[in-house]
């Protein structure tokens, strides 16, 4: 995907990059145009629910229906569209604090403009349940739904944001956000969830702000999912801003404790219910798929049972219309992917218009591509097989010489043959998981 000028947008253009990337991955075609416009459509929707949570921080809750409105509030951008920072002294350690007179009528539910809470209420807590030190606070005097700002210890500077927002009705509305990734599509030093005493879930997460790690920017975060879906997340960095800046420091200033301490502090409750709901749908999630499209699974299951005998599986996951595993037949770690998109026609020109192209005797078109990995790996080649029937039933496989395309190659060719991929593909037995309408 080409790279977005505008720093502004930079940010989420590369994570929601590497999100649709990872659902083309499979893809091989000459036209990336024709790939975002006919194969990305299905996966964007599908694939921001999960790898977002751990790589965009605010940006990938509002992708997910959180909303712009709330996540772009006073506390991120001043009117003028860049952010005021107000110098402001470190809290004590251990000095939390406590709800006011007001509190109950300035959080009442019904009230006009929820969402909007006074920065400088959200940064009284921020200090106050983190280590002494300065601050810099973004818009101090600005209303919204979360605050960010830089931190100094005196040990470099380190930008840290904390975003208040809802997942959904309950909990389960949001456990892709507090679910750690695997290491197959993000890299990372160390992830951790749990599920707290109080029926809370909790993940605290320390990678890098850029999955391949063309800078060292680093990301620690922690991310609090209550028991009635209200999320609360913080992140830090080991330089003064998340993206363009210098690094400041070995790591972010905030050990994995002490950002648990920071998002689960009881101050931060009084704040929950000014925070918007979410608006209601019509059907459930697990029928927010186009018609055809097999469920994770489903996916998985079958995914599972066509690899050849004799490998083993490290491993593995799947979401509707997408599954992958990480194999090894003995001679190092090698990853395998499936796409399966139904009602694909109308671009099947675009996508088998040239190219290793064939024609079986039941239709269905067959192309092969060989060639080098895009994700920064070094010596990784990627292999696929695009197969699509009359009908627009359109099945990818790819295999990669390395357990994640980021990391360099592990062995000199994919664990799977060009021809065991097309036997994967062309099976009968993903035409039999196509689902009719809802």
């Amino acid at each position: 995907m080409p790279q977005n000028a505008d720093p502004q947008h930079e940010g989420f253009e590369e994570e929601l990059g590497a999100v649709l990337r990872r659902t083309g991955d499979g893809f091989a075609v000459d036209d990336r145009r024709e790939l975002v416009a006919g194969g990305l459509q299905r996966g964007r929707r599908r694939l921001l629910r999960r790898r977002l949570a751990v790589t965009g921080g605010a940006l990938a809750l509002a992708a997910i229906g959180i909303g712009i409105g709330g996540v772009y509030g006073g506390s991120l951008l001043s009117p003028t569209g860049a952010p005021e920072r107000v110098s402001v002294a470190g809290a004590p350690t251990g000095a939390k604090p406590t709800a006011r007179a007001t509190d109950s009528a300035e959080t009442a539910p019904n009230e006009p403009n929820q969402g909007q809470i006074p920065v400088k209420r959200l940064a009284a807590v921020l200090q106050a349940n983190t280590p002494p030190g300065t601050w810099e606070i973004d818009d101090l005097d600005g209303k919204g739904q979360s605050v960010r700002g830089v931190y100094d210890d005196g040990r470099g500077k380190a930008a840290v944001s904390v975003g208040l927002y809802r997942a959904g009705p309950t909990g389960e509305a949001g456990e892709d956000q507090v679910t750690c990734p695997s290491k197959a599509h993000v890299p990372f030093d160390d992830c951790s969830s749990e599920r707290l005493p109080n029926g809370s879930r909790l993940m605290v997460f320390q990678g890098y702000e850029y999955p391949d790690k063309r800078e060292e920017t680093k990301q620690w975060r922690a991310v609090l999912l209550t028991k009635d879906g209200f999320l609360i997340d913080a992140s830090e960095y080991n330089a003064p801003a998340e993206k363009g800046a210098a690094i400041s420091r070995e790591n972010p200033p905030f050990s994995p404790a002490q950002l648990k301490a920071l998002v689960t502090a009881d101050a931060w409750q009084v704040f929950l219910q000014r925070i918007p709901a979410l608006p209601e749908t019509k059907r459930p999630p697990a029928a927010d798929r186009p018609p055809g499209e097999p469920s994770g699974p489903a996916v998985q299951s079958t995914l599972l049972r066509l690899l050849p005998k004799g490998l083993k599986v490290s491993d593995k996951s799947a979401d509707s219309g997408y599954g992958f595993a990480v194999v090894d037949d003995g001679e190092g770690k090698s990853l395998v992917q499936i796409n399966i998109q139904p009602n694909m026609g109308d671009v099947a020109g675009g996508l088998f218009g040239s190219g290793d192209v064939t024609t079986l005797p039941d239709g269905r078109l067959v192309k092969l591509t060989q060639q080098p990995g895009e994700k920064g790996g070094s010596g990784v080649v990627w292999w696929t097989v695009d197969t699509i029937t009359p009908d627009g039933f359109r099945v990818v496989v790819s295999a990669f010489n390395t357990g994640a395309q980021h990391e360099d190659a592990t062995r000199a060719e994919p664990a799977l043959t060009m021809e065991q991929l097309k036997t994967i593909a062309l099976s009968t037995d993903w035409l039999q998981l196509q689902e009719p309408p809802k």
